[in-house]
């Protein structure tokens, strides 16, 4: 049995999966796994992944439907037998080093569930595509430290939650906190994970030593369109719903109203107020279906307080 398995979701990512297979086959850490999650492609990815048979421990497991991001990983991880687990996304390269730097970090660190590499910009290595995941009382998830310099970023930290493009997760954290949701079918399902294993009193924390490029949008397109729009408007308000303490509700409900406003102006100049709008209203629906998160007090006030200063954060203050 590996120490670790690598998850690898994939819907249509045969123009990316070949270098991101690629990369692994370069680790100076070799005991590992990989398992390839394929949500009923439609082109020549399976095609892609045979061509590694033999030179990686490999698994595929083919679904019937595109079941989005949350089933596929949760299908994987449930299939790996590791006592670690890494989510990859197609799109994404890893560094030499990456999976050996992830595995130190949580054997070191034994109250931390999860740790995410250092996302670098595909085409601009000198930038972060995320070095972690925040949320605030906005309603709004962010990633940290979009856009900047990587240089800026070299430091160890706690982060809200990991970006699961490139993160490791401790596999049997899942079995007291639940698995990624499945309602969200894809966006803010890290970040919805990562907020539970807080609740509880676990840690997310930042990698800096561990590395991968990412190329983004690989599965949906462009980083604004419609679906990914109405997704995440939707699963963000569903989040709250399942993660936010009775209280809480009460103390975030004007600044999340307020968020939604400057969402809406922000979409309406590029004409996906709809989509937003529609994704708002259909958590509504959709929140009958979600389980709520175990309130621990003491957690939930510390947690209040991180969201407090990740507003903060994000408006520059």
């Amino acid at each position: 049995m590996s120490k670790v398995s690598i998850v690898i979701p994939n819907y249509n990512g045969e123009k990316c999966l070949r270098e991101c297979l690629a990369s692994l086959k370069k680790q100076d850490y070799k005991d590992f796994d990989v398992i390839v999650v394929d949500n009923c492609s439609e082109d020549a990815s399976l095609q892609v992944v045979e061509e590694s048979e033999g030179e990686l421990l490999l698994e595929v497991i083919p679904l019937d439907n595109n079941y989005g991001f949350a089933k596929a990983v949760n299908d994987g991880i449930k299939a790996s037998g590791s006592e670690y687990v890494i989510l990859l996304n197609n799109d994404a390269v890893a560094g030499r080093h990456m999976v050996g730097a992830l595995v130190n970090r949580l054997e070191k660190e034994s109250d931390v569930f999860s740790a995410q590499a250092m996302m670098l910009q595909y085409n601009n290595r000198k930038l972060i595509d995320s070095a972690g995941d925040y949320f605030c009382v906005l309603g709004w998830g962010f990633a940290r430290g979009r856009d900047e310099a990587a240089s800026r970023y070299t430091g160890k930290c706690d982060i809200f939650s990991a970006c699961a493009g490139a993160a490791i997760y401790r596999r049997n954290v899942f079995d007291e906190i639940g698995y990624f949701d499945e309602n969200f079918f894809a966006y803010l399902e890290d970040v919805d994970i990562g907020y539970r294993a807080k609740i509880y009193g676990w840690r997310n924390v930042y990698e800096p030593e561990a590395k991968a490029l990412h190329i983004g949008s690989a599965a949906s397109g462009s980083r604004h369109n419609a679906f990914k729009v109405s997704l995440s408007a939707r699963n963000s308000m569903l989040l709250m719903y399942k993660n936010f303490a009775p209280w809480q509700k009460v103390l975030n409900f004007v600044p999340v109203c307020a968020g939604i406003l400057v969402k809406i102006v922000y979409f309406a100049r590029k004409g996906l107020a709809g989509a937003y709008l529609k994704g708002i209203f259909s958590s509504f629906f959709k929140m009958k279906d979600v389980s709520r998160t175990l309130n621990l007090t003491k957690n939930t006030i510390a947690i209040e307080k991180e969201l407090l200063r990740n507003t903060l954060r994000r408006l520059g203050i």
